[in-house]
């Protein structure tokens, strides 16, 4: 496999366009393909090495930089599994939805990523996901809440939202676990980073206000946590992912949270497992009541 720019690799970036998010065992599959076809002999999955993988992923981006997009990697929050995606490196926001969306679909998909960030995320439950049935019900607008530029504002129909869902998952935005719960993949994890920390975080101000950590970090490898455990005690903000825990402690004289000492006992969690039997207030949510909402957890514990 040489180091020219040709066919191959044409290919190759034409099948990860087509796809956004690739894993390892994607790639292998795709590559065998292409280069069976390109060599003109057979070229079995098993043949494909992570080296040559990376050679295709290094001229890929070569390719893409004038272009302002790169394919970047991250190891999925439920297992060890690294993942890469196409990311736009120019802008962090969802402008680049503009292009298959249309600004009240792009207004919706905001709405639901409020639900996720806001109202199933407090003090009490970090939950950063949202129902399916939740999720539907944020079809119509609702006059306190934030709009996109150029939205009608009539919001969409059941019919509508239930295709824009299905869209996003398949373009690789958003997962749906087995129990019908939306969350953000990987790739959008990557791709709206800063966007979600600006849109969700709130920094302290000068009257004294603490401000809001809405999207907080993995301490251990630094990206952000939707799926994951927390420090038992409520109050405190140290978070991991489940995939980290082992080798964070693993250097540790005793397994506590290093911020305020509490005994972490690995059963307060971030994502869906701390839903629990929650009920739901989808399409009641503003920043005002989310903040309200913690401040009534942290008097109520």
């Amino acid at each position: 496999m040489g180091e020219v720019y040709d066919n191959s690799n044409r290919a190759f970036l034409q099948a990860f366009l087509a796809r956004s998010v690739l894993t390892f065992e994607d790639a292998k599959v795709i590559l065998a393909a292409i280069l069976t076809a390109h060599e003109d002999r057979q070229t079995l999955e098993n043949d494909i090495t992570e080296a040559d993988f990376n050679n295709y992923v290094s001229a890929a981006n070569t390719a893409l930089s004038a272009l302002d997009f790169e394919i970047r990697s991250t190891l999925s929050q439920h297992d060890r599994t690294r993942v890469w995606a196409l990311v736009n490196t120019a802008s962090d926001e969802l402008t680049q939805l503009a292009t298959t969306h249309s600004a009240d679909e792009i207004a919706y998909v905001k709405r639901v990523l409020d639900a996720m960030f806001e109202t199933n995320n407090t003090q009490r439950a970090e939950i950063c996901a949202v129902r399916g049935n939740d999720a539907l019900r944020l079809a119509k607008g609702s006059a306190d809440r934030r709009e996109t530029q150029g939205s009608s504002g009539q919001g969409l129909t059941m019919k509508d939202a239930e295709r824009v869902l299905k869209g996003m998952v398949e373009e690789g935005w958003f997962e749906r676990s087995r129990a019908g719960w939306y969350s953000l993949s990987p790739r959008a994890l990557m791709e709206l980073r800063g966007w979600l920390v600006e849109t969700y975080n709130e920094p302290p101000t000068e009257e004294g206000d603490e401000g809001v950590e809405r999207v907080k970090l993995c301490q251990a490898c630094r990206e952000i946590v939707t799926v994951g455990q927390r420090c038992a005690d409520n109050t405190c903000s140290f978070r991991l992912h489940n995939i980290c825990t082992q080798s964070f402690f693993r250097t540790l004289p005793a397994k506590k949270c290093p911020k305020c000492e509490t005994n972490w006992t690995g059963q307060s969690f971030v994502g869906e497992k701390a839903a629990g039997g929650r009920g739901s207030n989808v399409g009641t949510s503003s920043r005002r009541t989310t903040r309200n909402e913690d401040e009534e957890d942290e008097s109520d514990d």
